[in-house]
């Protein structure tokens, strides 16, 4: 499954200096068993590899900001809910305009 960005043709969509847009990754779409410290947990919600293809298929994006939604910590005694939202920001920060990407599309930025 290819999750980058299409348009109405298919061909992938990039940033071409036009308005920005903001990104935001609500946690609670990721199934229970990943992430079960949020207000409504989804059954059969996304894998974590899914939620990071969705963030790293948004590179070349013109992104103005992010962020990461719904962490409930008092709902999760193991805070995996947490250090996967964490993560998520973090990869957020690496599909923003300017961060360089290094060769591996797998590795940190």
């Amino acid at each position: 499954m290819n999750m980058a960005p299409r348009d109405a043709d298919g061909r992938s969509v990039r940033a071409d200096g036009r308005r920005g847009g903001y990104f935001t990754f609500d946690i609670d779409g990721i199934d229970l068993a990943f992430a079960p410290g949020t207000g409504t947990p989804e059954i059969a919600g996304l894998t974590v590899p899914q939620a990071l293809e969705i963030i790293r298929g948004a590179w070349g994006l013109n992104i103005v900001g992010a962020d990461v939604v719904e962490v409930a910590p008092p709902y999760d005694p193991f805070e995996t809910t947490a250090l996967l939202g964490a993560n998520l920001a973090f990869e957020l920060l690496c599909v923003l305009p300017g961060v360089e990407r290094r060769g591996v599309v797998h590795s940190f930025c």
